[in-house]
């Protein structure tokens, strides 16, 4: 005999004599709308009870005084509770097909009814009915027992037929919706939320998967089809190795639906870092490596309740070329993150997660163009990203667009990210390359938590989401800015923050034209950007992340004497005033805010 497991719970499975029967159901259960997840988790909809108990007091007296054993005829006992229903009539039927006896409870078991499969109801099983509105199903030794009793020990086996109960050896079940109903749209109230939580189910679930021994359960109706083709034979050791890895699933399963009412109810009643945390997380895609060939990887969706909805390149569809790699993942995300924090219509360039282009203009178009001159070196084999749509004409730029550095090499690009695409523009953008990534992500600027691994620890802060709008730029010098040169600086001010530390951007007229990244210290910084600038460079305006520790011969003076407008920095040096004095000698504005924009 071979045991096997599904989304549910079922008795032990037949032997090689099924084999047919069993390919025929499984065959059968093609259930539209379900694809195969390689036991990839589920949570169903809510399981309702829709019709009126089958039995009365009596009869479930009746059932409780004879033991309920499964027939000798049955193949074995399945016990089915499912909240999401996809696929059930067909499952009960191949499972009926097969043999086995389907015990059910409520909405499962009218709905197995109404597919015309016979189907005994729990309480015949329990001898005692639904209670408490439902909160008491299967919380019963009736149930478990017949779950838990392990098949080789004689002790568990005379136990159970002592008491007068069967073995369930096919548990099939999926939980209550808590996530759905806490994420709807129209606010649950705390009461709601709490009904939604599950208690037979995951009881049932960690009772079959610590029997994985003997019993198999299936938490997800995409495991139905390979659920019946299992149970139509194969080696004792298949049968073994099929129960584990379902029992993984089940216990996953499980520990993301608790993770998710935790996260809800710490929502509820905490301040502050929760003292425990646990983040389910979805795979998504395994990588073929990671940043380097040696490194194996993977992609995982952040499933966790702070994530709903927030949108974002994790969530993005891919809608043309090759598959993400693990740095196509981190520079598309730096690159839309970045587009995202503007509110005018804006282009970034991102190369290995820092901008080298950026412009925004009420013609996307002339954006795309001033964000590819500020670097075009650094920008060929980039990411470009948008915060509004992709038209035709945008899009037959970005595929035919020359180099500026010889007039005739065609940019190449890694991905283009934006919010959406017209069906020209998404039809002229692929016939740039075949290679080329084309993802359609929600809009999502900074925003949310931020979790970072470090050895044996895991560092949480909030995204950084404060926008210039949010920022008191002061002047401390004699010169004033222009309209335009403050205006200027809080488009340098965004756009150093989204540049790895230290950080240094020199703009002018809403665009990038040079920024100098992640130097140990804070002048060289300061050159790499002017040097990129080049002949720009006069009337600009520069922003540096944090304060300048020295001013006169470093980098305050460098700036000014390149021919910079205005600057500005978060203040607070020891030495602030060095860097007024110097200011005021070559006649440069300088702005402080209070604010650090460190990113590293």
């Amino acid at each position: 005999m071979a045991a096997i497991a599904s989304t549910g719970r079922l008795v032990l499975a037949s032997s090689r004599s099924l084999a047919g029967k069993a390919a025929k159901a499984a065959a059968r259960l093609q259930v539209p709308g379900i694809e195969s997840s390689g036991f990839a988790g589920s949570i169903a909809p809510i399981r309702q009870q829709q019709a009126a108990r089958s039995s009365s007091r009596a009869a479930v007296a009746a059932a409780a005084a004879a033991p309920v054993m499964a027939a000798a005829s049955s193949k074995g006992k399945a016990l089915i509770s499912v909240s999401d229903k996809t696929g059930l009539d067909v499952l009960a039927k191949g499972l009926a097909e097969l043999g086995y006896e389907i015990v059910s409870t409520g909405g499962s078991a009218t709905a197995i009814e109404a597919a015309g499969v016979p189907v005994k109801r729990v309480e015949e099983l329990t001898g005692f009915p639904e209670m408490l509105d439902g909160r008491v199903k299967t919380l019963h030794p009736g149930v478990h027992g017949g779950i838990l009793a392990r098949r080789d020990l004689p002790a568990h086996m005379a136990a159970i037929e002592q008491h007068g109960i069967a073995t369930i050896d096919l548990v099939i079940v999926n939980l209550y919706p808590f996530r759905q109903t806490v994420t709807a749209a129209t606010k649950s109230s705390y009461d709601v939320a709490v009904e939604n939580i599950d208690i037979g189910g995951p009881a049932m679930i960690r009772a079959a998967a610590k029997n994985h021994e003997h019993v198999t359960v299936v938490v997800d109706p995409s495991d139905y089809t390979q659920l019946l083709e299992a149970l139509g034979g194969g080696s004792a050791a298949e049968a073994l190795a099929f129960r584990k890895r379902c029992a993984w699933k089940a216990f996953q399963h499980c520990a993301t639906y608790d993770s998710t009412v935790a996260e809800w109810l710490w929502g509820q009643v905490g301040e502050g870092p929760a003292p425990e945390m646990s983040v389910p997380m979805k795979l998504a895609q395994g990588l073929r490596y990671g940043e380097n060939p040696h490194q194996t990887a993977a992609f995982y969706t952040d499933a966790s309740l702070a994530e709903h909805g927030m949108g974002g390149v994790g969530t993005a569809v891919q809608r043309h070329g090759k598959e993400l790699s693990y740095n196509n993942y981190l520079d598309a995300d730096a690159a839309y993150s970045t587009a995202c924090d503007f509110d005018a219509p804006t282009c970034v360039i991102v190369k290995h997660t820092n901008p080298c282009g950026v412009a925004s203009r009420d013609d996307l178009l002339e954006a795309y163009r001033l964000a590819v001159i500020a670097d075009p070196i650094s920008a060929f084999g980039g990411i470009v990203a948008f915060n509004r749509p992709v038209d035709a004409d945008l899009a037959r730029e970005l595929r035919e667009f020359r180099s500026p550095t010889d007039g005739e090499t065609r940019m190449f690009y890694e991905i283009v990210v934006a919010p959406g695409y017209t069906p020209d523009g998404l039809d002229v953008l692929k016939g740039k390359s075949k290679t080329l990534r084309i993802l359609e992500a929600q809009p999502r600027a900074p925003s949310g938590r931020s979790l970072r691994q470090v050895s044996a620890g895991w560092l949480q802060q909030g995204a950084d989401s404060l926008q210039p709008s949010g920022i008191e730029f002061t002047c401390v010098s004699e010169k004033q800015p222009t309209p335009q040169q403050l205006e200027d600086l809080k488009f340098a001010w965004l756009c150093v923050k989204h540049v790895k530390s230290n950080a240094i951007t020199v703009a002018k007229d809403g665009k990038l034209l040079g920024m100098g990244s992640g130097q140990p210290n804070r002048v060289k910084s300061v050159q790499i950007a002017l040097e990129k600038a080049a002949d720009e460079v006069k009337g600009s305006v520069l922003a540096s992340d944090a304060f300048f520790p020295f001013s006169w011969n470093d980098s305050v003076e460098i700036a000014c004497q390149a021919g910079v407008a205005a600057i500005v920095h978060p203040g607070g040096s020891v030495r602030d005033q060095d860097a007024i004095d110097c200011c005021n000698k070559y006649g440069v504005a300088l702005l402080t805010t209070g604010v650090r924009h460190f990113k590293h």
